[in-house]
């Protein structure tokens, strides 16, 4: 007999509480689930960049190896050309064949560039390991 009410009350708190905390095993099934999805979804992606690398419209297929070159023309710009190009602007001026007021070009913001350049190298670096160890990597199951 049940005169207060107090069981439905304990009940009440006790599912409340059991809501509010999560054991060791739903939390080991959830991670499960999640690298599951994670799977999936890089399956599908590997799916997408190779009927991508296929295509025969260079806007389609040639977008990689073209942030590769862009990469390697702004890194070449930012340390071989530009160094060599400002020590000849300064004996340009020192000889009088340019304005004194006139400054080089400006340099390259450098922390844009490096993380693109090494997300590819990232990349090819990887690429490189699975060579190496003679993993099959067109036809990842």
């Amino acid at each position: 007999m049940n005169l207060l009410g107090i069981g439905q009350i304990i009940s009440g708190i006790g599912n409340a509480a059991d809501e509010l905390f999560t054991s060791d095993e739903e939390r080991a099934r959830a991670a499960i689930e999640l690298k599951r999805i994670d799977a999936g979804v890089a399956k599908e992606q590997i799916k997408l960049n190779a009927v991508e690398a296929r295509h025969k419209s260079i806007f389609v297929a040639g977008w990689r190896p073209a942030i590769g070159w862009i990469g390697a023309v702004a890194l070449a710009y930012q340390f071989v050309v530009y160094p060599l190009f400002v020590w000849v602007w300064v004996i340009a001026q020192a000889q009088g064949w340019l304005a004194d007021e006139l400054s080089a070009p400006p340099v390259l913001p450098a922390d844009a560039l490096f993380s693109i350049v090494l997300g590819m190298l990232g990349v090819g670096g990887m690429r490189s390991w699975d060579k190496r160890n003679g993993t099959q990597t067109d036809r990842i199951k």
